[in-house]
């Protein structure tokens, strides 16, 4: 009996410890994802990481697709991410008047690699 309470103690300390995989390495990014990058450091940068798991002044960006949900509760896909960006969220402000249609595109092809 205590055998079997430790055992189902430990799978369910090891299912709640679901890390990500890890970013695509920057040297194997593409044009539009350096690109991205680049428009991270721009306009995310100074809140966010990317590619560290913790909060800066928000949550940490790692992963953002690889995980169903943003921190928020909203899906994780381009349509609620973009509307994030554009519009803002809580504390993030909006940065649709700071980036145009490409910064955005390549914004979000950077992000899929984390």
């Amino acid at each position: 009996m205590v055998r079997a309470s430790f055992l189902l103690m430990l799978a369910c300390a090891l299912a709640g410890c679901k890390s990500v995989p890890p970013p695509t390495p920057l040297s194997q990014l593409n044009e539009q994802q350096m690109h991205g990058h680049a428009v991270f450091q721009t306009h995310c940068g100074s809140c966010h990481y990317d590619r560290r798991d913790a909060a800066l002044h928000g949550p940490s960006l790692l992963g953002v697709y690889k995980r169903p949900y943003l921190p928020s509760g909203a899906p994780a896909n381009d349509e609620r991410v973009t509307a994030t960006i554009l519009h803002g969220h809580g504390l993030m402000p909006a940065a649709g008047n700071s980036m145009d249609q490409q910064d955005l595109d390549d914004l979000l092809a950077y992000l899929h690699t984390l």
